[in-house]
């Protein structure tokens, strides 16, 4: 299976649409049977009338691979399946085939994700990861098929050789075979979910989105993973609402997500949410805005629960829920925690760990729903050591997460950080043992990793190295000791309050966490 940050970003290539409310009158005339590149070429006129059903999944499953191979069955005459398309009163939506006819748009356009058309898709904020997969693509492009420029050109040069003349007619000449839906908006919905679990299925993600994407905590979670741009799943609502969805997801995509993660890790400012890979972010998203959103009995459970959002209202206080528990993680706000990424969040091969990130966000968000006075100074009070266990232990709780099904692995972990922390401030020694015992895997037999006997460094190793070092010098707040994380959550104390008499001097600073300034200094 294909890494996930390895998959080119086509969802620029055909725009999405609601299906038509009104049913289309029944067509007197014959449909056209095929669709060429002539349709993606200045004047085509069928190409920039194709749409994607707004809940249609992103177009961003294949890798620079297969969008080769699909480009060179199409020069080379090759079978290539038809592509199904639904005539409503105003578009032609694509209800298979969506792909196969952006790889042909992004051909002609020399579009892989960062040209003029996604750019102005994606408003001008094009991820390094996409940019690196389209420029791979573009590479493979020209060396294996060339470039639709290449062909062009040598539609006027009589003297190219051979193959490439062979090729050359083949663009000119074929087309895609199109098949119809017949019937109103409903039967081509229907359509879409009976092709679309066939042959390249829907992931469990892609399902529960479609079938649920007028809920909130969905329309929440595509928001963020653009930053408020893209397509708009929120179109519908008002334009007040549509405003503070984009405005609130912009923050959470920026509290999360930035900076871009590189690796090998040189830095210790490190996004908490990971990876901007879409699809693999898109999960983390939705679990973190549905943790966000229960009350104090843990509802709604699964996103299903949730009625739809007919105005808005819901989907805007869904994103606040989640910046509020965002804010409550990291930034300066007076209750930050300001936790440190490398600590909380990442493994010991420096990799962002879902089961960590949500593990913590669960425990927190389960605190703040609960209103639980107790639990923060609490934390705060063993920080310090919390901290130390972390980092000691790190390769073993990564070990568990690792044996734990991927569905539980946060619930595992909230569970082993909360009796952590009550294990701590009672004083006790924390062995490996009874780590092993607060996740509930007593009685398992963990083996740790053979050493690697490669001669070359790898990333993994590198990064190792880099956060073990740098966290050895990492500065800590002046109150409880644990690490601060200055590029994103540092509160500038005085020593000696100035209300008592302290001047802004620097024999009078110190670094705290924002809680720890404003809620636990005496």
């Amino acid at each position: 299976m294909a890494l996930k940050s390895n998959l080119v970003n086509l969802d620029a290539m055909i725009a999405r649409a609601d299906f038509a409310i009104a049913d289309a009158d029944a067509a007197l005339f014959e449909n056209v049977a095929t669709i060429s590149l002539r349709e993606f070429s200045s004047g085509g006129m069928m190409g920039p009338n194709l749409r994607k059903p707004d809940f249609q999944r992103e177009t961003n499953h294949w890798t620079p691979d297969q969008v080769v191979s699909l480009l060179e069955c199409f020069v080379d005459g090759d079978l290539i399946p038809s592509v199904i398309l639904w005539q409503s009163p105003t578009y032609l939506f694509v209800i298979d085939g969506g792909h196969r006819l952006s790889v042909l748009r992004s051909w002609v356009e020399d579009d892989y994700g960062d040209g003029p058309v996604s750019q102005a898709y994606f408003g001008y904020d094009i991820s390094q990861s996409q940019r690196e997969i389209a420029k791979k693509t573009r590479d493979l492009i020209a060396r294996r098929v060339g470039t639709w420029q290449h062909y062009q050109a040598r539609s006027s040069d009589l003297g190219s050789a051979i193959v490439d003349r062979k090729r050359l007619t083949t663009v000119i000449s074929r087309g895609l075979p199109i098949q119809w839906v017949k019937g109103d908006a409903d039967k081509a919905e229907s359509s879409f979910f009976k092709i679309n679990m066939k042959g390249t299925p829907l992931d469990d993600i892609e399902e529960m989105l479609l079938k649920n994407r007028k809920k909130p905590v969905p329309i929440a979670a595509r928001a963020i993973i653009r930053s408020g741009k893209g397509h708009r799943y929120w179109s519908s609502f008002s334009p007040e609402a549509m405003l503070k969805i984009e405005d609130a997801a912009k923050n959470l995509h920026s509290t999360l997500f930035d900076p871009e993660l590189k690796r090998p890790i040189k830095t210790l400012d490190l996004p908490l949410g990971g990876p901007k890979v879409v699809r693999a972010a898109l999960q983390t998203l939705i679990d973190f805005v549905l943790v966000s959103v229960r009350d104090q009995l843990g509802n709604p459970k699964v996103i299903s629960d949730m009625d739809d959002d007919l105005d808005g209202g819901a989907t805007v206080r869904a994103l606040e829920k989640a910046l509020g528990l965002a804010k409550r993680i990291t930034g300066n706000d007076n209750g930050s925690l300001g936790l440190h990424p490398a600590v909380y969040f990442y493994g010991p091969t420096g990799r962002h760990s879902g089961g960590l990130f949500m593990g913590t966000v669960v425990l927190l968000g389960k605190k703040i729903s609960n209103n639980d006075q107790s639990f923060f100074p609490k934390f705060t009070r063993v920080r310090e050591r919390l901290e130390w266990e972390l980092i000691e232990k790190k390769e073993l709780i990564a070990t568990i997460l690792q044996k734990s099904s991927s569905k539980s692995r946060a619930v595992v972990y909230a569970e082993l950080l909360e009796k952590l922390i009550q294990a701590l401030d009672k004083n006790f020694e924390i062995s490996e043992q009874d780590i092993i015992k607060f996740s509930g895997a007593a009685g398992k037999v963990f083996v740790g990793d053979l050493a690697s006997v490669s001669k070359v460094f790898s990333d993994d190793v590198k990064s190792e190295a880099f956060i073990s070092v740098a966290l050895a010098s990492a500065p800590k707040c002046a109150i409880c000791k644990g690490y601060l994380d200055p590029e994103k959550s540092i509160s500038y104390d005085h020593v000696v309050r100035a209300r008592e008499g302290g001047i802004g001097s620097l024999s009078n600073l110190q670094f705290t966490h924002p809680y720890c300034n404003q809620s636990v200094k005496a």
